[in-house]
Parts: structure tokens; C-alpha cells; sequence
């Protein structure tokens, strides 16, 4: 591996993913193997990853898994890379209780450098206080340097590249102010049909910053995270999982959960009928199941045999947009959509229900602890069913989010991390 580092920033909205994003993909056309990652428990921001660099991009969190666990998890994804790139979430020192599980403890976990972003479109020299407090707020985090977003003027870059001399720290570069680059609304993330690579954003890049420089700062040091153990992350599990993919449907799942099957098979619901002979798990992840209601209702044959595997006592992990579509229905303002009728739940996706869901989750079911992440502005229609266990969030606060069990279904809004550490 030539270089490996992280793209942070100060706040959200400072330019982070839009940076991290066009490097990854300038890096890619340049013909160097880039090998993405994401902290936290992000499943959109991978998906553009993976367009980008041709890899799937891997997430790294230190709430639902231990730090050893994301250290092999590095060390195993970039094994055959030239370049890991991983980007940050939120603000650099964001955590579920402070500083914990932030993107500052990945990096401090890796011993990888940190590219600060900042948001440079007010100010100057005001910027050396914001700077040098985030370079000296915790030993153990290395910087490789800073690069400037929203930058005015060459003379305005100028008095920024004084604020890195005085700091003693490499100035890398800036991105300039250019409407091309400004983003649309999410739902729920961008728009998965927005075009990955921003030929504008890689010539600005290309133009603005030293990438060329990045890669010699950034040179992993040895030895800086092998000692957290090898490749052998998994161990697989000898299962069978038939897994329910759709590129918005049924698309939320951690790349290392795939990875550590055996046997891995996918089908559409909205357009294949599932073959179950063979399978130890049907998982169905989430996704966006209320975009698609018409495709999902129209494939009757598929919600027949997810029901009747379910009655008979299949076994189903489902999660989200998966639980939805085990319910009796999804209704929107448009109507009510009938799905699988495997749990006797009614969830509204109507835009007077809309409220947001967002947090991590644990909880424990037959001496079992499960970690995962819930986000999502669905909810059940009516009073909020009654959960077989207590959920809690990350800090330990009981929370509402319920947890199903039918024959051998387990289904809950929570997104599960399968880690074995």
C-alpha cells in the first residue's frame, strides 16, 4: 500500500465527502487501486464509493464492533490496495458519548494520518485558532495536512497557506468556490441516481490540490495497525444466506457481512420468485421498499413464498425496509400497498407520519448482545408494537424501537452489524 489516510473535517458540511469522493475517483482514473472506507455506520456514502473506485467500500465503527475488529477489517480491505482513502462522519471528534466512536478514534485506532477539510469561505487568518485547536486537542492523532474548501481568490488562498506556515503544518491544496459542486437535497442521502463522478470536481482537484503530494505524507508507518492481528477476519460462517438485493429496495448490508458466508445467493423481489432449497437464512436488508410498492405488490409470487418459507419455519433475519416488507402493508398518500403478511404490523410512509428515527442500538436476545444502527422517517401506524426485548442506545437509554420474533423470524427498524468481536 502506497499511502493510506482519512478525509475529516471540523464540522459537517465543511466539503469532506465531496473531497474525499473526487479524490477517490481521481486517484482511480490515474490507474492506482483505491481501496474505500467509511466511519460509521453510513450505507449511502459506500454505494458512491464503490461506483467511484470499483471496490466495495467497507465501514469501520467502534460502537458496533471492537477496535481489533476494525483494525483487521482494515487491514484485510486494503491488503492489495494502492491507495485506502477513508472518510470521516460528521465533525472529527464526534461521538456517540464525546469523542467515542468518532472518526478521530478510527484514525487513532489505524495510526493513520488525517487530511483536515475546512470550510474556508469566511474567514482568513482566523482560521490558524481553528486549526491549530483540532491539530493539538488530542495526542495520538497524526495530520497529515489541510486543504481549503470554498476558497474565494488565489490571494485568499495565499493568506490561508500563511496560517499552515505559522502552524507548521502541510498546506495540500484547496477547492475553489464553484456552483457546479453544490449538492441537491437527500432523502435519506443523495440520490442514488446522481452521477458518481463529477468530471468538474476531478478537474478543480486535480488543479488545486497536491495529490501527488498526499500520497508521499501519507505513507503508512510499519507496523501501524498489523498489530491489532492479521487478515483472517471472519471466520465464515458454513451457512447458506439467500439475501434479497434491489438497488434501492433491498440494498443496506455491510460488505463484511456478505463476505463471511459461505454460500452467498441473491434475487430481486421485485422481479424474481426465491429458491429456497439449500438455504440456512433468508436475510432482507434495508433499503427504500416505499419508493418501489408498485414493482414489490406486483410481484405476488414473491411475497407468497417469503410468507409461506416464514410460516413454515424458515429462517429470517430482516431489518428496516426488510421488516417493512414482512409487514401487511406499507400505506402512503397515494393508497395501501399489500406486502408479505408475515408480521401483523401496517407501517405509513405517508408524509404526515414522517419523523425521524436515528441512533445506535443494542440489545440482548438468548445471551446474545446485537449492535446496529437505526435511521429512517417510516413508522408503524398506530400505537408502536410491543418489542420481545429492551432496546437501548448507545449511552445506555432505554428506546422505543421494538423487536419481533415469528417462528424463526427476527425483524426489527434496527440495521444489525454482524461482527463476531
Amino acid at each position: 500500500m502506497k499511502a493510506a489516510f482519512m478525509m475529516a473535517a471540523p464540522t459537517s458540511g465543511s466539503g469532506k465527502t465531496t473531497i474525499a469522493r473526487g479524490l477517490m475517483a481521481l486517484y482511480a482514473r490515474k490507474g492506482y487501486r483505491v481501496q474505500p472506507f467509511k466511519c460509521g455506520p453510513d450505507y449511502i456514502d459506500t454505494k458512491f464509493h464503490e461506483a467511484m473506485c470499483g471496490r466495495p467500500s467497507i465501514n469501520l465503527d467502534t460502537f458496533m464492533a471492537t477496535k481489533v475488529h476494525v483494525a483487521r477489517l482494515f487491514n484485510h480491505y486494503s491488503a492489495e490496495a494502492d491507495v485506502a482513502i477513508i472518510e470521516g462522519m460528521m465533525g472529527l471528534f464526534d461521538g456517540y458519548d464525546r469523542d467515542k466512536g468518532s472518526s478521530a478514534e478510527i484514525a487513532q485506532t489505524l495510526n493513520i494520518p488525517v487530511v483536515l477539510i475546512v470550510d474556508a469561505k469566511s474567514a482568513a487568518y482566523s482560521m490558524a485558532p481553528l486549526i491549530a485547536g483540532f491539530v493539538n486537542f488530542r495526542k495520538g492523532i497524526r495530520f497529515a495536512g489541510v486543504i481549503f474548501n470554498k476558497v474565494g481568490s488565489s490571494r485568499h488562498y495565499q493568506m490561508l497557506q500563511q496560517v499552515c506556515a505559522d502552524l507548521g503544518i502541510a498546506c495540500l491544496g484547496y477547492l475553489p468556490k464553484d456552483a457546479a459542486l453544490e449538492q441537491g437535497s437527500r432523502y435519506l442521502g443523495l440520490d442514488f441516481s446522481e452521477k458518481a463522478e463529477n468530471n468538474r470536481l476531478l478537474e478543480l482537484l486535480e488543479t488545486y490540490v497536491d495529490w501527488q503530494a498526499l500520497l508521499q505524507f501519507c505513507v503508512p508507518t510499519v507496523g501501524n495497525h498489523s498489530s491489532h492481528g492479521g487478515n483472517n477476519i471472519f471466520p465464515r460462517r458454513e451457512q447458506s444466506v439467500l439475501i434479497a438485493r434491489n438497488a434501492e429496495s433491498f440494498s443496506f448490508l455491510y460488505q463484511e457481512t456478505i463476505d463471511s458466508y459461505g454460500d452467498v445467493r441473491f434475487f430481486d423481489p421485485e422481479t424474481e420468485v426465491p429458491d429456497f432449497s439449500g438455504i440456512d437464512l433468508l436475510l432482507l436488508p434495508g433499503g427504500y421498499p416505499e419508493k418501489h410498492l408498485e414493482a414489490l405488490v406486483k410481484a405476488e409470487a414473491t411475497r407468497k413464498a417469503i410468507r409461506d418459507y416464514a410460516e413454515c419455519g424458515g429462517r429470517v433475519e430482516a431489518e428496516c425496509g426488510g421488516m417493512m416488507y414482512l409487514c401487511q402493508a406499507i400505506v402512503t398518500d397515494e393508497g395501501s400497498y399489500p406486502m408479505c403478511g408475515v408480521l401483523p404490523y401496517t407501517i405509513s410512509a405517508r408524509q404526515a407520519d414522517r419523523k425521524l428515527s436515528l441512533g445506535y442500538r443494542r440489545f440482548e436476545l438468548d445471551g446474545k448482545e446485537y449492535r446496529g444502527h437505526e435511521f429512517h422517517y417510516t413508522q408503524f401506524l398506530g400505537e408502536v408494537p410491543k418489542s420481545i426485548v429492551q432496546v437501548y442506545n448507545a449511552k445506555g437509554d432505554p428506546v422505543a424501537t421494538p423487536v419481533f420474533r415469528f417462528k424463526q423470524v427476527l425483524a426489527s427498524y434496527t440495521h444489525l452489524y454482524r461482527s463476531e468481536e
